[in-house]
């Protein structure tokens, strides 16, 4: 599992971040898989620094671009496994356009997004999936608007894949994330913190 961890960049998330459970069952399962041609698309944000601790060929994308990206590098070298490791703030805020129309396309790509419902790398400003009525450094008097529902969105289509985890469950974060990458289509794992 190590050959998978880029050893020259240190991870700094928080401790106790989920986004550690998220990496480690990403490689876990990347190697029990024998995946080869892996290619790691991240965004901005907390998750986006995930494409530097892959030890594999990775990017790093403008903010809300991670699925275009994917998408493009899957259509221009169908051979290549495809997944895109970012958060909410960058897949179902300024990425969410890109998200939906690419799961309409369902190119054979796998999105696992770490939903915390904050900005969190940027001091904790509210998310496109904040719960209405929540405190947060943007909303003092509590979220106004009701959180974008991403499984009510996604699963207007049948022909792809979606799931619906938690970092604090290994075995079930682990096998939703077998799933997505043994999927032959679009996949998204929501990754919900909370």
């Amino acid at each position: 599992m190590d050959e998978l961890i880029r050893k020259e960049n240190p991870i700094i998330w928080c401790p106790g971040c989920g986004l550690y459970s998220i990496f480690s069952q990403i490689i876990t399962n990347l190697k029990k898989l024998n995946m080869k041609d892996v290619v790691a698309i991240s965004g901005i944000g907390c998750a986006g620094r995930s494409s530097g601790y892959f030890n594999l060929d990775s990017v790093n994308t403008l903010h809300g671009r991670a699925i275009p990206i994917a998408e493009g590098m899957k259509r221009a070298n169908n051979k290549l496994n495809v997944f895109v490791f970012s958060g909410e703030g960058d897949l179902l805020g300024i990425g969410l356009n890109h998200l939906i129309h690419c799961a309409r396309r369902n190119p054979n790509i796998k999105v696992f997004c770490a939903d915390n419902q904050v900005y969190g790398m940027t001091g904790g400003q509210a998310s496109p999936t904040t719960k209405k009525g929540e405190i947060t450094k943007t909303t003092p008097r509590g979220m106004e608007f009701y959180p974008i529902d991403i499984q009510k969105i996604l699963m207007a289509n049948k022909s792809y894949f979606y799931a619906r985890t938690t970092p604090s469950n290994l075995k079930h974060l682990s096998f939703c994330i077998e799933e997505a990458f043994k999927h032959q289509g679009f996949s998204f794992v929501d990754i919900r913190f909370a």
